[in-house]
C-alpha cells in the first residue's frame, strides 16, 4: 500500500500561484494530480513518471508545470497564471505503471481557491 500526503493549496487571487506538493511513502512509478470542482467529474491535471514523461490537459499547459524528485519520492505541481476555473479541490495520485483514468493510490485532497 502506498500512502500520498498532499500539502500546499489555499485561497489565491486570479493570475496568482500556488504550489502543491505530494509525497509518496515508498517508490512508484507513475504520479499526478487529479481535480475537482463541485458538480463536476474528477479529471487528470497532469501526470509523470519516474523516466520523466509528463503530461498535462490542455486547460492547464504553458500554466501549470509538473516535477518530481525521485530520491524523495515526490511530485509538484506549479500552478501559475491561476484562473477562477482552476478551483476544485486537488488530489494527488498514484499508479505502479502509468496514470489511468482510475488510480489505484489517492491522497486525501487539498483545496485550491481562486478568487476574483
Amino acid at each position: 500500500q502506498v500512502q500520498l500526503v498532499e500539502s500546499g493549496g489555499g485561497l489565491v487571487q486570479v493570475g496568482g500561484s500556488l504550489r502543491l506538493s505530494c509525497a509518496a511513502s515508498s517508490r512508484i512509478n507513475a504520479m499526478g494530480w487529479f481535480r475537482q470542482a463541485p458538480g463536476t467529474q474528477r479529471e487528470l491535471v497532469a501526470g509523470t513518471t519516474r523516466v520523466g514523461i509528463i503530461t498535462y490537459a490542455s486547460s492547464v499547459k504553458g500554466r501549470f508545470t509538473l516535477s518530481r524528485n525521485n530520491a524523495r519520492n515526490t511530485i509538484y505541481l506549479q500552478m501559475n497564471s491561476l484562473k477562477p476555473e482552476d478551483t476544485a479541490v486537488y488530489y494527488c495520485a498514484a499508479d505502479r505503471v502509468a496514470i489511468s483514468a482510475t488510480p489505484e493510490f489517492w491522497g486525501q485532497g487539498t483545496q485550491v481557491t481562486v478568487s476574483s
